[in-house]
């Protein structure tokens, strides 16, 4: 099969880095992929703080759900959906131009996923371990205060890299669901509560897997977690800045 194919479907998660550093020429070329990503309209609608200081490494790996990981990774990356840089350069050319409105933060956001994701499939390549830290997007003020972020700035994710243990070699990558229920041909289809069920069991290795159990631990630990009400709170305090500039 294609290289390039069998690196997407082998690439897991890392949380355990070995305690080396990340030679410069590869970090540079990480980043050099990132930019390369495609890009709305070619305006690069992101912007990525290097985190090289050991203090706010210690700082992040609490404020973003006390995973102490974070602050022994070589290399951690935060990017932004950045909606300010080209809004300061309309000022600089004397245009009047409108302020960030949702659609713009929506582009932005894509835009800095997409390169999110080309960093990680170049460290991929070098043997690297990467794993995205969405509870970036928690603790906004905190966060704000730390990164120094403009209100039209919002850290839509954050990656940690490293070279993985060996057990995180050779963990077994969790299955993912079965194509036939995340494929819609022309229009999207609810499932069925069959469907359901047989997505989550084919998805499952255990013989004996309990839909009912599994969803509902599931819902508790992630889905009304505290931490997805503070991501939520953060997220439209963050959005905020964007609606009150609607037409």
């Amino acid at each position: 099969m294609n290289q390039i194919i069998e690196l997407l479907k082998a690439r897991k998660s890392v949380r355990q880095f070995e305690a080396k550093e990340i030679p410069k020429e590869v970090k540079d070329a990480i980043l050099e992929a990132a930019f390369h990503a495609p890009t709305a309209g070619n305006q690069m609608l992101y912007a990525i703080i290097d985190v090289t200081d050991d203090v706010l490494k210690q700082k992040l790996s609490e404020t973003c759900d006390h995973q102490p990981f974070i602050a022994k990774a070589p290399l951690v990356l935060i990017f932004l959906a950045d909606t300010r840089r080209w809004l300061d350069a309309y000022k600089t050319a004397g245009v009047e131009a409108r302020l960030p409105q949702m659609g713009d933060l929506f582009l932005a956001i894509q835009d800095a996923v997409i390169a999110a994701q080309n960093a990680v499939i170049a460290a991929e390549s070098f043997g690297l371990g990467s794993c995205y830290i969405g509870d970036i997007l928690e603790n906004v003020e905190e966060h704000r205060t730390l990164l120094n972020l403009d209100e039209y700035v919002v850290p839509i994710s954050m990656l940690v890299f490293g070279f993985p243990t060996k057990g995180q070699i050779v963990r077994d990558k969790p299955k993912r669901f079965d194509k036939a229920y995340m494929v819609h041909e022309n229009t999207y289809k609810r499932l069925t509560q069959t469907q359901l069920r047989e997505m989550h069991a084919k998805q499952s290795v255990k013989n004996d897997f309990d839909f009912d159990a599994y969803i509902t631990t599931f819902c508790n630990r992630k889905y009304m977690s505290d931490f997805a009400k503070e991501m939520s709170r953060s997220s439209e305090v963050y959005a905020d800045a964007f609606l009150k500039n609607r037409s």
